[in-house]
């Protein structure tokens, strides 16, 4: 968890403080001087009303031009990144014609395979000219091809399940698979940083809900042990049933999950696991299986194991993991499965070239490779960044790390800043994440050279002196000091 600093805080209110105020006063004004033209809405309320509408356009318009960025090439480690400019103080932004090759930083291409691959590639475009971009049907129509059924074993076999089920888009995975789980009289307890598919599928189940502390054992089970003696709300029944719901990876702190300790604790209260591996399925474990195979956790403890393919993989979609018993009451049962147009051939051939690279069925050693330079280019970029004094959030062999801006005036200037010395970085900032914690989210990739990582490094150093950002002495500065000590 990220602990604040006070005088931190206290300048990141006041900033805020300052943009509502002046985001107030405008409006104020523009209620007055538009009064005239206000368009007659016949008894509709507007639409587009409240703290949302207000938070987009006085905070986030001023600074969209930081998000969104559209691009001209693949998503490898470098990306071209379109110009685009406003005229009127960035409510719209118009693209242009050119162009600017930057360094990569904010795809999550873990692996490297989004790019053209020598294996993958010749087998998608085969498949593309056999069976379309789409099946242009459900899976329990005639959208089940020969390869979602391949890629399904295959995934299975992979992470270590009996059983798989494949869905056309991550977030889905996650938002339609839940409710169909859980329903009225079960109990939810999920992580307090788990990802917003989670929240909005447990939401949507209709069970109860109730959060522990972020990646703290030890308040899972104060929480399970109060919820299991309380009962229900109201009838003090006991739960239909329990789910514990976490994820490999944090998304947002590039933290790994205590999956071991939070598994003991489960079994204990006899409560299911739910694991979220959209970040660390491909991309961390000696041979890419993620988070169990890195923290020596029996797939068989974890009861449904969630992933995505849009990360480690190159691809778009995500799967859930489990007993064959349950992967069969899904498909009849999954809205997402049922009513939703199946995965593009495309992308599930690229799903089953991918991880045949990671296994070594293609007749080489580029996916031990692969990984190899993942786990590398990752831990060497937190370590220099910690040396330059950022604060950096995250887990050795995680390829997420957020470095922390929490000032909104930095969000911008570190970004547009990074943009204009070619380095492309994806900022982030509220709803996505508290108010006060904004942060820049930086995701390495196998395919960045050490000279890739070098010249960002140097560029985010520079950009970081200059807006201020290095909340740390800087390791040499360290040494000094203890030197002088001595």
């Amino acid at each position: 968890m990220v602990r604040l600093p006070y005088l931190t805080a206290l300048t990141t209110l006041f900033s805020y403080g300052l943009l509502f105020a002046f985001g107030q006063i405008r409006d104020f004004f523009r209620k007055i001087l538009d009064w005239p033209k206000s368009k007659d809405l016949k008894g509709y309320a507007p639409i587009c009303l409240g703290l949302e509408d207000f938070y987009t356009r006085r905070l986030y318009l001023r600074i969209q031009d930081c998000f969104g960025r559209p691009i001209a090439s693949a998503p490898d480690s470098k990306i071209d990144v379109v110009e685009r400019f406003s005229t009127d103080n960035n409510k719209t932004l118009q693209r242009t014609t050119n162009t600017t090759s930057c360094i990569n930083l904010g795809s999550y291409n873990y692996l490297g395979f989004a790019a053209a691959d020598e294996y993958c590639t010749p087998l998608v475009i085969e498949s593309l000219k056999k069976y379309s971009p789409s099946t242009c049907s459900v899976r329990v129509d005639s959208g089940t091809t020969k390869l979602h059924a391949e890629a399904e074993e295959l995934v299975a076999r992979f992470v270590g399940k009996p059983a798989a089920i494949t869905f056309g888009m991550g977030y889905v995975t996650n938002s339609a698979i839940i409710p169909v789980l859980m329903r009225k009289g079960g109990l939810i307890i999920s992580d307090t940083l788990n990802h917003n598919s989670i929240v909005n599928g447990a939401r949507a189940s209709g069970a109860t809900i109730r959060v522990f502390q972020h990646n703290s054992p030890s308040h899972l089970e104060e929480v399970l042990r109060e919820q299991i003696a309380e009962g229900q709300p109201r009838t003090h029944r006991p739960w239909k049933k329990i789910i514990v719901v976490v994820e490999g990876i944090y998304s947002m702190e590039g933290e790994l999950c205590n999956l071991p300790e939070i598994i003991a604790v489960c079994k204990k209260y006899k409560a299911y696991t739910y694991l979220d591996e959209a970040h660390s399925i491909g991309a961390i474990g000696k041979t890419g299986r993620g988070v169990c195979e890195l923290l020596g956790v029996d797939p068989a403890d974890v009861d449904i194991m969630m992933g995505t393919f849009t990360k480690s993989f190159g691809s778009c979609g995500g799967y859930i993991a489990a007993s064959k018993e349950i992967i069969q009451y899904l498909k009849y049962t999954c809205p997402a499965h049922i009513y939703a147009t199946s995965m593009s051939p495309p992308a599930v051939q690229q799903v089953i070239s991918s991880i045949k690279v990671i296994l070594g069925e293609d007749g080489s050693n580029r996916g031990a490779l692969k990984l190899s330079h993942i786990r590398e280019n990752s831990n060497f970029f937190r370590s220099e960044l910690k040396k330059m004094g950022f604060e950096v959030l995250g887990d050795n062999d995680s390829p997420v790390m957020p470095i922390m801006l929490y000032n909104p005036a930095k969000i911008p200037a570190f970004s547009r800043e990074c943009l204009r010395q070619n380095v492309a970085i994806v900022t982030v900032a509220f709803p996505a994440t508290p108010l006060l914690l904004a942060r820049a989210r930086i995701c390495i990739s196998a395919s960045h050279t050490r000279e890739d990582l070098i010249k960002s490094l140097e560029v985010i150093s520079r950009v970081g002196d200059l807006v201020g950002i290095k909340y740390f002495p800087v390791e040499n500065e360290k040494a000094q000091a203890l030197k002088k000590v001595d």
